[in-house]
């Protein structure tokens, strides 16, 4: 607790400064409520997001293979050369208390048929099918991951201003509040009393001139 002049000024500054350090507090508190609910919803999608990913990968890998078999690598390579398909991705943001978060949006252009039908095999089309869902989903993992991290940074921020506000300035403050109050009050009895004692002499002064 730092000395504060004893004065009404400061006082009423520190009832300010601790009426505002509360209310930080709380909403301060809220906010870390908010962020952690949100935190733990996207890790649980990301959970969820990354077995589909694992599985949409594995499902188009197994396809690739299933047409190198069919068809032999020599083949499937000469056939992925003429694949005519391109991506766009657009990246727009969302704020969840003031923290901005990725929204990825994935879009393909596809000028399929890649490919005469003739002495080709419908796995690779398959293939081609499973790696574009897989590279859609791709885009929605990334911007789940991202938000964790950046809602993690947040959460740590604000869970550190929640502790210094609850354990070091609100105290502070309440200490420094209480000793000023209790000064004020302390000068306030010794000068009642002084008053006291300054009237009983006077009046006694004036009863003995009465009495002379």
């Amino acid at each position: 607790m730092k000395t504060v002049a004893p004065t009404k000024t400061n006082l009423l500054r520190l009832r300010d400064e601790l009426k505002f350090a509360k209310m930080g507090h709380e909403l301060l508190d809220q906010k870390r409520n908010i962020l952690v609910l949100e935190l733990l919803n996207l890790v649980d999608q990301t959970v969820e997001y990354e077995s589909k990913v694992d599985a949409a990968l594995g499902k188009a890998y197994a396809g690739l293979e299933d047409a190198v078999l069919a068809m032999g690598r020599l083949k499937v390579g000469a056939l992925a050369s003429a694949v005519d398909m391109r991506s766009n991705i657009t990246l727009r943001q969302r704020r969840v208390m003031g923290v901005a978060l990725p929204v990825v949006e994935t879009a393909f252009e596809d000028g399929s048929p890649y490919f005469s039908p003739m002495d080709t095999s419908v796995r690779i089309d398959e293939a081609v099918s499973a790696f574009r869902d897989a590279l859609g989903q791709l885009g929605r993992l990334a911007e789940l991951k991202v938000s964790i991290v950046r809602l993690a940074r947040e959460v740590r921020k604000t869970i550190r201003k929640v502790n210094a506000l609850e354990k070091i300035a609100i105290p502070d403050l309440g200490e420094s509040l209480h000793y000023v109050q209790n000064r004020l009050e302390e000068s306030e009895r010794d000068m009642f009393v002084l008053m006291k004692t300054v009237k009983d002499r006077l009046s006694k002064q004036e009863l003995e001139v009465g009495q002379a």
